[in-house]
């Protein structure tokens, strides 16, 4: 590993940076390869990881239209939990929980993890209710969870609107106290670096424009550089699968819709904690930089843009202001938007697909910053075995034809919701 003293930085920032070197190859497309990950995001590059480490499959390429983490990955509000309640959700997200627990060490990059807890508050005695139901079914299921009273709410989000006249009374909220958050770039380069020393080509500004398919069996992918043949390509674009699968004529059961989030001006350390507003889908968080992290619902219409809009501003602003008064003085640095590819459950999968060779990541919904090392981990084994972990045995695409729905609406942040 290249270690730099304080004055070789120094010296690089004033020149340009122009004698460090890469943290990973910029290699030409081979011909061919054993196989082929569509997506430079997260998951793309954690599963590009996961199968030369695990499965010693090296001969990879990671295949991104632009460049490394331009998706997603760097997009979201960097929440990691594992507070689901369902089976088959609860053993994924809590294998890749317990992988970012150890992730740092594993890729020899710190992912700045941060176990600081998320609290979901609840509202009503129903949504109380929703929630003891909920962390039963984690404890049940091995995941921690706890269920704090009014007090113990309060003392964990102390700027919260306690008053009588609150719009919606605080009455409670479960607690997980290993959730907390990651920043989202460093994830993305620490598995790019990983992956490329594991001798796996990373291929910026290559874009998958159509495939090379022969008696139902994949061949390959025809890219903006060129035809790179391999018998096996696994997709995970996150909301641009369709645009991808439709050129196979296979029809997903996914909708593509915006996500927004903000950041605010920096402040003082305010809240070491990660919240979500039970009366409505509204997280906080407050990053490294100072800056609140907040979010809100989707757009609730289709698209393919990443940008925000000004009425979703509105309504998280409404949230934010609601639950915490004092956000109403603090003014917004920026927002923005990342594509989800919304299942028709609420639930991933990951799978493969009626084509031979052909793999399939997608349908995050709410979940696919938090599930990125699982994901990999998971997609991995599915690709080198062509058959699916346990923890994603239930995630298959044709769980909608068998009737075995995931119904968990991906919204964690909800209380009850299930």
């Amino acid at each position: 590993m290249t270690r730099y003293s304080v004055f070789s930085v120094l010296k690089g920032g004033l020149t340009g940076q122009k004698n460090w070197t890469r943290a990973w190859r910029d290699p030409e497309p081979k011909k061919s390869y054993e196989a082929i990950i569509i997506g430079g995001g997260g998951h793309g590059l954690a599963t590009a990881f996961y199968l030369a480490k695990n499965h010693g499959m090296t001969d990879i390429a990671v295949i991104e239209k632009g460049y490394l983490g331009s998706g997603n990955v760097g997009r979201n509000t960097t929440i990691v939990r594992s507070n689901y309640m369902l089976y088959d959700n609860a053993h994924f997200y809590e294998k890749s929980m317990e992988l970012w627990e150890q992730l740092s060490h594993e890729l020899n990059y710190n992912v700045m993890f941060s176990q600081r807890g998320i609290l979901n508050l609840g509202h009503s005695d129903a949504q109380m209710d929703g929630m003891a139901r909920r962390g039963n079914a984690m404890r049940l299921n091995g995941i921690d969870a706890e269920l704090l009273t009014r007090e113990e709410a309060l003392k964990y989000v102390p700027m919260a609107d306690r008053s009588e006249n609150a719009r919606f009374p605080i009455y409670g909220g479960l607690m997980q106290p290993r959730g907390g958050t990651a920043r989202h770039d460093a994830v993305a380069w620490g598995f790019a670096r990983a992956a490329n020393n594991l001798g796996v080509d990373l291929l910026q500004h290559c874009e998958a424009l159509d495939f090379v398919v022969e008696d139902n069996k994949i061949k390959g992918v025809v890219t903006s550089r060129g035809t790179i043949m391999a018998d096996k390509i696994g997709l995970a674009v996150a909301g641009s699968t369709t645009t991808l699968t439709d050129k196979l004529g296979l029809k997903m059961p996914i909708e593509t819709h915006l996500l927004q989030a903000m950041v605010s001006e920096p402040l003082k350390p305010w809240f070491d904690g990660v919240v979500t507003f039970g009366a409505g889908h509204f997280y906080l968080s407050q990053s490294d930089k100072g800056g609140l992290v907040f979010g809100g619902d989707l757009d609730g219409y289709n698209s393919y843009a990443q940008r925000g809009n000004l009425p979703m501003v509105n309504h998280v602003a409404q949230s934010g202001v609601a639950l915490v008064p004092a956000i109403g003085r603090v003014r917004l640095l920026r927002h923005w938007a990342g594509v989800m590819d919304m299942s028709m459950d609420g639930s991933p999968i990951i799978s493969k697909t009626p084509i031979e060779g052909l793999y399939l990541n997608a349908g995050w919904c709410y979940g696919g910053f938090k599930a990125t090392p699982g994901s990999g981990w998971c997609f991995a084994e599915t690709i080198a075995n062509d058959a699916p972990d346990w923890r994603n045995q239930g995630m298959t695409l044709d769980r909608f034809e068998r009737g075995h729905i995931i119904d968990e609406k991906g919204a964690g942040p909800i209380p009850g919701a299930h």
